[in-house]
């Protein structure tokens, strides 16, 4: 029998690290099946990433380059991710990464891989790609639910935009294409900055849409990290628009905690120790990434609305911008004084893994990223979801679809109150309604989400199209 050959493939993530951390979860799954890859990122980035394990270390190499430098309006010193920087500067940080495009072409052409994947930004590895010949595979961090809604060719830059959607409006329905039942779609106040952020005009000089089109048309198979089980119908459809093979990857579950030495370093012990004397199932995980920077009264409705659930909470809160080094002024007036005993507010960075891989977490309010849904699904807890942006909104309405999720109410204007949290929480964890979608949680996660089996078989065919590309059946 003859000896496979070398696969290496280059990955490019957007600088976010919802997007860095699942392409590095890739990275890793397609090591165990002898993919090589080169990981491309930027000098600040690389270190902040999880640690890969060390049998895998041959596999994957860490590829730094440094962020080049903006000649008007540079980006702060050190901010080389959207954690990084204010919501407004992040068509600098387009800007930025666009000048990477030479020093990216020169390390592909050195390397010579077999195959190219990046995230949906960088429309300019499809040149690229066709210069040096070689294949190129859009890897979107997004449901198949949202690449159907959002990122159709045809309908998602120029004339065919104009047509689609002409206005915001037009983002609030299920799209004219999608031909069964769907309750995925925008509500009035997240279509407007929707239509602006996927078609308004952006200094850079070309439109988010465009970018999306010019890679969707310039790949030759685009991956998404998802599965035939939840999304099947989402799944055949896309790859029918597009044109393309459309791989689901599985959704790239975290390896189940056992190793709990991490959660007991400072500052988290104490919270740690807290959690071990709660009741099985019980506590609400409250959390909300780093992407979206809460604003005062929103930290604060969202407090209340934890004190008046009347449920035990664990709150791990990013030290927002704006309390600079008061942590008095971040929850509300007499807040923890209300609730010592019943629940624990942490400053800072949270093992989010570790703390969902803890028996007495029951369920997780959160902002419904894709990956944190993946992680809080796996391990089988209610997810109780308030989106904020981008695709948040329809990766809620999939999982309410799903019977696997509970959304927060909100006003017609976008807003939410405290009795919304706190009605939403209860439904989710103690209600006699909720039933129901504890149970149909518990299940998806046996079948799906902590089906390691069900998820190396993605990785496995997709990493047998690597290897043998178009003859592998």
């Amino acid at each position: 029998m003859s000896e496979e050959k070398e696969v290496r493939v280059v990955m490019l993530p957007w600088l976010a690290f919802g997007h860095m951390i699942p392409y590095l979860d890739l990275s890793i799954a397609l090591a165990k099946f002898g993919i090589h890859v080169s990981y491309l990122s930027t000098p600040r980035n690389i270190p902040r990433l999880p640690k890969i394990p060390p049998d895998l270390s041959r596999f994957i190499e860490f590829v730094p380059l440094p962020l080049p430098k903006l000649d008007s309006n540079p980006l702060p010193e050190n901010a080389e991710a959207t954690t990084d920087i204010p919501a407004d500067r992040m068509d600098d940080l387009k800007k930025a990464c666009d000048l990477l495009q030479e020093p990216i072409k020169n390390f592909i052409a050195e390397k010579s891989p077999n195959w190219i994947m990046v995230d949906f930004f960088y429309h300019w590895a499809v040149d690229i790609a066709q210069e040096l010949n070689i294949p190129l595979i859009a890897y979107f961090i997004v449901t198949a639910s949202t690449a159907v809604f959002f990122w159709t060719p045809e309908f998602v830059a120029g004339e065919g935009q104009r047509q689609a959607r002409p206005s915001p409006a037009d983002m609030t329905v299920p799209p004219d294409w999608v031909d069964f039942p769907s309750q995925v779609a925008c509500r009035n106040h997240e279509a407007v900055a929707m239509h602006d952020l996927l078609y308004g005009a952006r200094p850079p000089g070309i439109e988010d849409g465009a970018r999306i089109t010019r890679l969707v048309q310039g790949s030759m198979a685009i991956a998404l990290r998802t599965c035939m089980e939840i999304e099947g119908d989402y799944l055949n459809l896309y790859s029918k628009i597009t044109r393309k093979a459309v791989f689901p990857v599985g959704c790239l579950p975290p390896v189940k905690v056992e190793e709990k030495r991490i959660m007991r370093a400072e500052p988290w012990s104490k919270t740690f120790d807290w959690l071990d004397k709660q009741v099985p199932k019980s506590v609400v995980f409250v959390g909300f990434g780093s992407e979206y920077k809460l604003q005062r009264e929103e930290i604060h409705e969202i407090a209340y609305g934890i004190e008046l659930s009347g449920l035990p909470f664990l709150f791990a809160l990013r030290r927002p911008d704006w309390a600079g080094d008061v942590d008095d002024q971040i929850l509300p007036p007499g807040f923890e004084a209300r609730v010592a005993g019943r629940g624990v507010v942490q400053i800072g960075w949270a093992p989010q893994r570790e703390i969902l891989a803890h028996p007495s977490i029951g369920g997780s309010l959160f902002h419904a990223g894709w990956a944190s849904i993946v992680e809080t699904l796996a391990y089988g807890h209610c997810l109780m979801l308030l989106p904020f942006i981008i695709a948040q909104p329809l990766d809620t309405r999939l999982l309410v679809e799903k019977g696997l999720a509970v959304e927060v109410e909100r006003a017609e204007d976008g807003s939410f109150t405290r009795n919304g949290i706190a009605n939403a929480l209860r439904k989710a964890m103690v209600s006699e309604e909720g039933e129901p979608i504890r149970a149909r949680t518990k299940e998806a996660a046996d079948a799906i989400f902590a089906n390691t089996q069900l998820n190396d078989d993605y990785i496995n065919k997709f990493a047998q199209y690597l290897k043998h590309g178009i003859e592998y059946k």
